[in-house]
C-alpha cells in the first residue's frame, strides 16, 4: 500500500509514518516545515518528504491520503486555501482518512492496546509503561509522543501482542472532531489526570470529560480502566458509566500508592506491599505516573514488584527536564511543560531536589507561552502561581495577543516579559549566577535558546 501523509512532520503523524514504513508500505508525506531532527529521521527511513501542501501532489495517485489534524478548510486572506492538496482530494473524490483510524485499522487491529490518557505526563507514562512490558519480554509496540530514551525511537510496532499508545484527547481531524483517542479501542486505559486545556477546540472541562467518557465506553468488560484517585474530574467521568474492572492509584485506600520520596519509594498493591522503585526522577508527579503504568502493566501478567524493578532503569523522555549542558556552574534544562500545572509541577519537583542539597541553589524559569491553549491567554491569571518555585521568571511575550507583563505584575522584580529571543538570552545570562538552574519550558524548539543560553555563559565565564 502506497500512503502519502499530510502533516508528517508531527510527532504523532511522524511516528505513524514510521510504523507504516516498518510495517512495508510505501510512505511518502507533506508538511509546511520540514526540518531536522523529523526530516533527517523520517528521510533515514526512506521515506520521501515534500515541502508544502501543494495540489500537484495528488498525481502521487497513493492508495490513501493519511491527513493531519494540522490540515482544514482554513483559507488566506486573499481568499486562496491553505491547504490546496485537500481541497484537490475533495473534489477529485480520493481516498482519505484521519491518521488515528489508519493507525486503528492498520497497526492496532488484534493487538492488546494499552492507551494512556491525561492531560500531563502522557508521554512519560507510556514510555514507563512500554519499557515495564519489555523488561518483562513482552516486545510491545509502541507510539510515544516523544523519545523515550530507553528505545532511541518513538514508534515501532513490536514483536508481541501488547500496543502502547500515547492516548491524545485533542481532535482527530478537521473532518472528525472526536479525540484521538476515541479510536484507538484499548483493552486497558490509564486515566492520569484530566483538567481544562485546548482552549481552541474545547470551551469548557465538561467537555473534555465528556471526551474521557467516551474513551470509556469503548473499553471492553474484561478490560481495565486505571485511574488517578485523587481527581475530581475523573471522578466525575467515571459516575457517567465504567463497564470494565477499575484500579485506581495515588491517594491514601486507592488499589495502587506510593509510601516515600518521589525518587524512593515502595509501591503498596492492593494494600500488600509490592516492591520499591529507586530511580533518578524527581516529583509527586512521576510518583503517580509510575504507579499508573504498574497498575497497567499488572493488567497484562506482569507482577508489581518485577514492574517497580523495571522502573529502576527507566529514562526519562526527551525534553523532560533534559539536561542539554553545564557552563560555568549553571545548568540548563529542555522541558516540553506549557501548561501552568505542568510548570508548577516541574518547578516543584526540581525545587524539592535542590532543597536537599548544600548551599543556595536558585532556579531561573525561562517560557514560552506556545501552545493553542497559552496563545489564546485563558490560562494568563494562573502564571504566577505555577511560577512560584522560580527564584526569577522570564516570559518571551513574541506574538502574544495579551499583556504578559500584567499577568506577571503580582510576581514583582520576579517575573520579567522580554519580547524576543535575542534580549531574552541577553536577560538571563546577566542574571544567571554559579549554582543556577534555568529551565527552559516550550512545547516547541524555543528558537534554540538553550545552546543560545550555554553560548552565552560559556562567553560571560571568559570574559570574567
Amino acid at each position: 500500500m502506497h500512503i502519502h501523509i499530510l502533516g508528517i512532520c508531527g510527532t504523532f503523524m511522524g511516528g505513524l509514518a514510521a510504523l507504516a514504513r516498518e510495517a512495508g508500505h510505501r510512505v511518502t508525506g507533506c508538511d509546511a516545515g520540514v526540518y531536522p531532527p523529523m526530516s533527517d529521521q523520517l528521510r533515514a527511513l526512506g521515506i520521501e518528504l515534500i515541502e508544502g501542501f501543494g495540489a500537484e501532489q495528488l498525481a502521487l495517485a497513493p492508495d490513501i491520503f493519511v491527513v493531519g489534524n494540522v490540515v482544514s478548510r482554513a483559507r488566506l486572506s486573499d481568499g486562496t486555501p491553505k491547504f490546496p492538496l485537500m481541497e484537490a482530494i475533495l473534489d477529485a473524490g480520493a481516498r482519505y482518512t484521519s491518521g488515528p483510524q489508519w493507525l486503528a485499522e492498520h497497526v492496532l487491529q488484534g493487538r492488546h492496546v494499552l492507551a494512556v490518557a491525561g492531560t500531563h505526563g502522557k508521554t512519560t507514562t507510556t514510555a514507563m509503561l512500554a519499557w515495564i512490558l519489555e523488561q518483562a519480554g513482552l516486545q510491545p509496540g509502541f507510539l510515544i509522543g516523544g523519545v523515550p530514551l530507553n528505545f532511541g525511537v518513538s514508534a515501532r510496532l513490536g514483536g508481541g501482542r501488547p500496543f502502547v499508545i500515547e492516548a491524545d484527547e485533542y481532535d482527530t481531524a478537521f473532518f472528525d472532531k472526536r479525540s484521538k483517542f476515541v479510536n484507538y479501542r484499548p483493552r486497558t486505559a490509564v486515566l492520569n489526570n484530566l483538567e481544562f486545556d485546548h482552549a481552541d477546540i474545547f470551551d469548557s472541562v465538561a467537555d473534555i470529560e465528556r471526551q474521557f467518557h467516551h474513551l470509556l465506553r469503548t473499553v471492553p468488560t474484561r478490560g481495565r480502566v486505571v485511574s488517578n484517585g485523587g481527581e475530581a474530574a475523573l471522578e466525575r467521568v467515571l459516575e457517567k458509566g465504567c463497564w470494565s474492572e477499575l484500579r485506581r492509584f495515588g491517594p491514601v485506600l486507592a488499589d495502587f500508592i506510593a509510601e516515600g520520596a518521589p525518587d524512593d519509594f515502595a509501591v503498596v498493591a492492593h494494600g500488600q506491599p509490592a516492591g520499591r522503585v529507586r530511580w533518578g526522577l524527581t516529583g509527586v508527579h512521576n510518583q503517580n505516573n509510575a504507579l499508573a503504568a504498574i497498575a497497567a502493566a499488572e493488567h497484562l501478567g506482569v507482577a508489581p514488584a518485577d514492574a517497580a524493578k523495571a522502573l529502576g532503569s527507566f529514562l526519562s523522555p526527551r525534553r523532560r527536564m533534559e539536561v542539554r549542558g553545564v557552563e560555568q556552574g549553571v545548568t540548563v534544562y529542555d522541558d516540553f511543560a506549557h501548561h501552568p500545572t505542568a510548570i508548577r509541577t516541574t518547578l516543584d519537583g526540581l525545587r524539592r531536589q535542590l532543597d536537599q542539597q548544600p548551599g543556595e541553589r536558585r532556579i531561573l524559569a525561562v517560557f514560552e507561552p506556545r501552545s493553542n491553549t497559552m496563545k489564546l491567554g485563558t490560562m494568563a491569571a494562573q502564571l504566577p502561581e505555577s511560577l512560584r518555585d522560580a527564584d526569577v521568571a522570564f516570559c518571551h511575550t513574541g506574538g502574544l495577543d495579551w499583556d504578559a507583563a500584567a499577568a506577571l505584575a503580582p510576581m514583582g522584580e520576579r517575573g520579567r516579559a522580554v519580547p524576543a529571543i535575542g534580549p531574552l538570552v541577553q536577560q538571563v545570562v546577566a542574571a544567571a549566577r554559579p549554582g543556577d538552574h534555568i529551565v527552559c519550558m516550550s512545547n516547541g524548539s524555543f528558537g534554540g535558546i538553550h545552546d543560545q543560553l550555554l553560548a552565552g555563559l560559556r562567553a560571560k565565564g571568559q570574559v570574567s
